[in-house]
């Protein structure tokens, strides 16, 4: 567990954090700053240029090299590079001189010594002496080893002197407090520059959620994060709650989810009393079901899958409410408790639907397919519905091919339990998310690019299920056609600190580069086998225990509008695929988070802003930082006493 959760004090959910994430980053800022300007510098970093020459056009300034840890990187090192990470690594000095290079950011860093050349992946390590040389890739960014030490004076380290090598006469006095001037002036921009930066990020991160306010035409692309009780409102812009999301003239509710507290559901959502058909599809026990039996309406239907193999769950948490104008189609996070939607972290994408018209009554779609296999596994018991000028049905899977998907903004990723084999390999779990992402074309900028994952609940794991698991992750092909390589997994888990604010409980997949998303899933699987299946018989069956949905977002070159409401008064031809005018210009997508340049630009149709609950790149865990565990004691209390 590598990478933590930045859940902030007044969050739903890990955006930068004022009051806590800051704490740690600050305090690792003041530690480099401080070691800079006052510590005893041993040593400096020279850039180089390509022939491994000196850098003299002065575009980058040596970087100083304190005794103790030096955590370098965009903080320190003033390259505009974005690939360059903000600690990209550290080195430390010891007392007997010793340095020693650590990589702590995801990219690389070769080290050059005499003429050998060594690979340093993260969280590698290895020793470096006088000479040897650094570089920072991507981007070839190259620098000297230069140690103090017999071998390069220096004067007192407060003066800021250009330290001299051995064999060169001292330059004309005039000339040595210019370049002096020169340098201190470079270090307190640098400095300034930091704490800028710093300042600028506070800022931001503070506004970002502020600003997620995206039309309504575009809400099916994204998600949004549920409302958090006891928070400021800024902090649950553009949030929603249960009665948000179930309103308007429901004909048909079907429920789905792992546990249900019918009491709890009535009172926050009363629109439900009114629906002439409710089914819910639920995972609960015996003793749980026995109450929830005793306490429904009449015109409830109860239903539990089918679970073939032992310690599976259905964990799927969804909602399909069907309307006199068509079906609203929700994929969340929560169970229906009234904890999960007021005190935790969660998520929901949610899009609507219209009834098919005679003339595309045949009309499929990848989405549709998605829907109708996944309901087919439910086993619900069909029964007859009434619709008030609609006719009369039979409530089964094959209805909702009645509906036209043909702008579903995501794909459906499902589990469901069993051994899967032949064609139906690909259909369920990581096999399904493999499948889809090997048919996408995504930018050459996510070529090797790392992986999130993170989610609530951790499965007894083991390395060959890890590598299973990234293999389909890191689907997919760039433009030029060539596989976009394996990923580096990141784990993101939270901290004792988190759980002190919001217990997160929504589960995403990612891939990324800076704040751009090659793609984004939103999902009900933990990180486990039973979730998401493991490959068996030579990778010839997939074998899965739980029921799961989630939705895929995708970089898409066809042009959508999502004007269509089933609650709204708007037309149905306001629901419509592709462009109103021959000639007008088709972009793919562009999927980025919150902190990316590109939000604020929520018009632009190619831009689609995800609220991300955390930061990208993912910080470390520092030493004081502590994996949350719930089967542990904390007796420090939290935000709410």
């Amino acid at each position: 567990l590598h990478t933590k959760n930045q859940t902030p004090n007044s969050y739903p959910l890990g955006f930068f954090s004022c009051n806590h994430s800051f704490q740690i980053h600050d305090h690792d800022h003041l530690i480099t700053t401080s070691s800079m300007a006052n510590s005893s510098q041993v040593g400096v970093l020279v850039p180089l240029n390509g022939n491994l020459e000196e850098d003299t056009s002065n575009s980058i300034p040596e970087v100083g090299i304190s005794k103790g840890i030096n955590v370098l990187g965009r903080n320190v090192i003033p390259i505009t590079d974005k690939r360059l990470s903000r600690k990209h690594l550290s080195v430390t000095v010891s007392s007997d001189g010793s340095a020693e290079v650590l990589v702590e950011g995801t990219n690389p860093v070769v080290i050059r010594s005499q003429d050998k050349r060594k690979k340093l992946l993260s969280r590698e390590k290895l020793t470096i002496r006088y000479g040897d040389i650094i570089e920072l890739i991507p981007g070839h960014h190259l620098f000297k080893y230069v140690a103090f030490d017999g071998i390069r004076k220096r004067s007192s380290p407060n003066t800021q002197k250009r330290p001299l090598i051995e064999g060169i006469q001292d330059e004309p006095l005039t000339q040595k407090r210019l370049r002096q001037v020169s340098e201190d002036e470079a270090l307190a921009r640098r400095l300034q520059i930091e704490l800028n930066d710093d300042i600028h990020d506070k800022k931001s991160s503070a506004e970002a959620i502020c600003n997620f306010k995206p039309p309504k035409d575009k809400l099916p692309q994204t998600f949004r994060l549920m409302r958090v009780r006891g928070l400021q409102p800024w902090a649950n812009t553009s949030s929603v709650s249960v009665g948000d999301v179930i309103q308007g003239d429901v004909l048909i509710a079907i429920l789905s989810n792992y546990m249900v507290d019918i009491d709890w559901l009535i009172s926050a959502c009363p629109t439900l009393k009114n629906v002439p058909h409710v089914l819910v599809v639920h995972g609960e026990s015996d003793g749980r079901q026995e109450h929830m039996k005793k306490n429904k309406a009449a015109n409830w239907i109860l239903h539990k899958p089918p679970l073939p193999i032992a310690w599976g769950t259905h964990h799927s948490k969804a909602m399909f409410l069907v309307y006199p104008r068509g079906v609203r189609i929700i994929v969340h996070t929560a169970n229906l408790i009234y904890v999960d939607w007021n005190n935790k972290s969660q998520g929901l994408w949610m899009q609507d639907f219209p009834w098919k018209s005679q003339d595309n009554s045949n009309k499929g779609s990848g989405f549709e397919t998605d829907l109708i296999d996944y309901l087919s596994t439910l086993k619900w018991p069909e029964f007859s519905v009434k619709l008030p000028e609609l006719g009369n049905f039979t409530l089964n899977p094959s209805f909702f091919k009645r509906f036209d998907y043909s702008s579903a903004a995501v794909r459906l990723i499902a589990s469901v339990p069993g051994y899967h084999s032949g064609s139906n390999v690909k259909k369920w779990g990581h096999m399904k998310l493999r499948s889809v992402l090997q048919n996408c074309v995504f930018d050459k900028e996510f070529q090797n690019s790392p992986l999130i994952y993170q989610f609530s609940s951790l499965g007894s794991l083991d390395e060959k299920w890890m590598t299973e698991l990234a293999f389909s992750m890191s689907s997919g092909v760039s433009d030029d056609k060539k596989p976009l390589g394996l990923g580096e997994p990141l784990i993101i888990w939270l901290t004792v600190e988190d759980i002190s604010r919001a217990m997160p409980h929504i589960k995403t997949f990612t891939r990324y580069n800076g704040q751009n998303l090659a793609w984004f899933l939103l999902t009900s699987a933990n990180l486990s086998k039973a979730a998401w299946g493991a490959l068996q018989k030579n990778n010839t069956q997939l074998m899965i225990r739980s029921y799961e949905l989630g939705v895929l977002f995708l970089p898409s070159s066809t042009k959508h509008t999502h004007s269509f409401s089933c609650t709204g008064n708007g037309s149905l031809l306001e629901n419509s695929c592709g462009s109103s005018s021959k000639t007008s210009e088709v972009k793919r997508t562009k999927l980025v988070t919150l902190a990316s340049v590109h939000s604020k630009k929520i018009d632009l149709p190619e831009v689609i802003t995800l609220p991300v609950p955390y930061e990208l790149p993912p910080q470390r865990y520092s030493s004081e930082d502590v994996p949350w565990s719930w089967d542990r004691q904390y007796k420090k209390r939290d935000v709410l006493g």
